[in-house]
């Protein structure tokens, strides 16, 4: 009796010690298998570089709209207080007869004025028009310019993918690795126990698989590592489990160097980064070039004046005026620095146009590269993957003959590092295809 109520108490003790635990340790955090289209669309949505780029697109919005507003008139307010230290007055006038007429005030001590003021730019020689000029290709620059960080933010995302599947295909051949290694040290140990092989084939079998079992620790980190910088280019915690969908399919397609130059020269931000940048250079040499103009502008006063903080006037201040004036102001010798800043923008246009050249060579290397690196990765996975099946009987055939004691076991263990070599070698040339051929449409300026 006593036996039963222990138990008892001990099941409801763990009942409820599972009812107490705390749900995190329960619940796991549930693993997200992502696509590569998933992928690429989740981290334009959600990467922080990618967002701030956007930010910069409405600062130069804002950037256009007070460019435009200097085309209009502004309006202006002040209101001053001036105390002069006396009063000024005329001299006396003698009369004759010992009279005298005396003087008058002229002004009092406290003076206040109010000024409303409206002034119009008229002509500049251009440089409100520039300067608006300027501000618009400032947002086509901010635009371009996340276009160019959508672009290399997902060559990161399919290089962060093809990583993992990559990873998860070097833990799949070390584990592979040591479970053949784990097979050939039962059998050296059976053929030791009975005297059939000296104690050296025992131990190399086994230090053979103390390696292998370190390569797959080792592989196992570098796939969570890899994981890791996946959801940081996914703006994910770091920590948060994720798989990869595996792309075994290849096309064996590949396209010419012309095409693809052509289509690049059409589609690449950088281009049109740096021919907005040849366009801003244009309009700040028009820009410098204003100061060779006289300027005019319309300015219009209305002024309420008097002795008082009401400034209703006085017998010294008008209750109200308004003056109007035509402004046309020209600084026509400044010794040459007009013509020095004009000079320094042209320069500026040749630096950009040089850089445009090479720019167009770099892209030019880029995409013969890219096409190059996709041919090599493409006749080497049919190479890769026969050796993979020569490998496999290789190993098959180098067992059986150490079984049948008509080889030694280094016969075995050689055979088995060759395939491990070969698997690994596939794998690689099958992704490395995948990531050339990710390079290449980035190439192409498209994703």
């Amino acid at each position: 009796m006593k036996l039963h109520k222990c138990l008892f108490v001990c099941l409801v003790a763990v009942f409820l010690g599972g009812l107490w635990r705390p749900c995190g340790v329960i619940a796991q955090e549930k693993v997200t298998t992502y696509t590569l289209e998933k992928s690429i669309s989740e981290a334009i949505e959600n990467n922080w570089v990618l967002k701030a780029k956007k930010e910069k697109i409405d600062e130069s919005t804002f950037v256009v709209k007070q460019a435009k507003v200097d085309f209009y008139p502004k309006l202006s307010t002040s209101y001053a207080y001036t105390r002069l230290s006396e009063q000024k007055t005329t001299d006396p006038i003698p009369l004759g007869g010992g009279l005298t007429f005396p003087g008058s005030v002229l002004n009092s001590k406290d003076n206040y004025q109010w000024r409303m003021s409206l002034t119009q730019p008229l002509f500049t020689g251009f440089a409100l028009t520039s300067a608006y000029e300027l501000a618009k290709l400032g947002v086509d620059q901010s635009r371009t310019d996340f276009k160019l960080a959508e672009l290399d933010l997902a060559l990161q995302v399919k290089e962060a993918y093809f990583n993992i599947l990559i990873a998860d295909k070097g833990v799949e051949v070390a584990a592979q690795e040591v479970e053949s290694l784990t097979s050939n040290v039962k059998v050296t140990q059976s053929f030791y126990k009975v005297g059939m092989i000296p104690i050296n084939d025992l131990l190399k079998t086994e230090v053979e698989l103390a390696n292998a079992k370190q390569n797959l620790v080792k592989a196992q980190n570098a796939a969570r590592l890899n994981r890791s910088s996946f959801n940081t280019v996914l703006a994910r915690s770091v920590n948060s489990p994720v798989e990869a969908e595996d792309i075994l399919a290849y096309s064996q397609e590949v396209g010419d160097f012309e095409t693809y130059y052509k289509k690049a020269l059409g589609n690449r931000p950088e281009i049109k980064l740096i021919d907005i940048a040849s366009l801003q250079v244009d309009q700040q040499i028009r820009l410098a070039k204003s100061k060779y103009y006289p300027e005019a502008a319309l300015n219009y006063d209305y002024i309420k004046e008097g002795d008082d903080p009401g400034v209703s006037g006085s017998e010294f201040h008008d209750a109200s005026q308004w003056q109007a004036m035509a402004v046309l102001s020209w600084t026509f010798w400044e010794w040459g620095k007009t013509g020095s800043a004009v000079r320094e923008k042209e320069s500026l246009k040749r630096q950009i146009l040089h850089d445009k050249s090479a720019l167009l060579d770099n892209i030019a290397l880029e995409i013969k590269r890219d096409l190059l690196n996709l041919e090599v990765a493409i006749k080497n996975i049919p190479t890769t993957e026969k050796a993979v099946e020569q490998g496999e009987e290789n190993l098959r055939v180098s067992e059986e003959r150490y079984k049948a004691q008509v080889t030694t076991i280094q016969e075995v263990l050689d055979a088995q590092s060759l395939l491990t070599r070969s698997r690994v070698n596939y794998y690689r040339a099958l992704y490395d295809q995948h990531l050339a051929m990710a390079r290449l449409i980035r190439g192409l300026g498209e994703y």
